[in-house]
């Protein structure tokens, strides 16, 4: 019978925050398991094992990410959205140091869960793509860029890669205004 108080839920969100309060640190579960109080074998009840947490901790990462960034995207479009949706991605992603970098890797094709989870990110992108007039190839050139361009400012400031001291908010609000310009002439290149 599970643990009162222990659900895969609970489980999977507590792996979740471990792993953001120590982004450098790998996964465990028998420290998960400490952080309840109980033995790792208990945790099997909830979960499918280590590869089962983890996969449940990318899963539900992949979404935190999804739902920041289309709800900064809602009531909004074009330059509006991306900047809106840029901010939101670099807050999520610091605010979430250990989840973020589960968020990067392609879904796995056979896992349809993930695929679903992954596409629910890329229609938020493509939505506001199509406000450029965006689509298709066009589109998947697009959000390629955005997200090299948000993912590498963001994962060189997570790793203490900006030493000048200049204003950081500055630096990230003229990367964010160069991607709008560059979508503004996408279509055109």
């Amino acid at each position: 019978m599970p643990r009162a108080g222990l659900s895969a839920a609970i489980v999977v969100e507590r792996a979740a925050r471990m792993l953001d309060q120590n982004p450098s640190d790998t996964l465990n579960l028998a420290a998960v398991a400490e952080s309840f109080g109980v033995r790792a074998p208990s945790l099997y009840k909830h979960i499918d094992g280590m590869s089962g947490l983890q996969r449940a901790v990318m899963l539900e990462a992949r979404r935190g990410l999804t739902t920041a960034v289309g709800q900064a995207a809602i009531g909004r479009s074009r330059d509006d959205a991306i900047r809106s949706m840029a901010f939101a991605y670099r807050r999520w992603a610091l605010e979430h140091p250990g989840q973020y970098s589960m968020t990067l890797h392609a879904s796995l094709p056979d896992d349809d869960e993930d695929r679903e989870v992954a596409e629910s990110f890329m229609h938020v992108i493509f939505d506001v793509l199509a406000g450029y007039d965006l689509r298709d190839t066009d589109a998947v050139d697009a959000t390629r860029f955005v997200r090299s361009a948000l993912h590498g400012f963001v994962a060189l400031e997570a790793a203490g890669g900006f030493g000048l001291p200049f204003d950081l908010e500055r630096s990230y609000a003229r990367l964010v205004d160069s991607v709008v310009t560059a979508l503004e002439t996408w279509s055109r290149a």
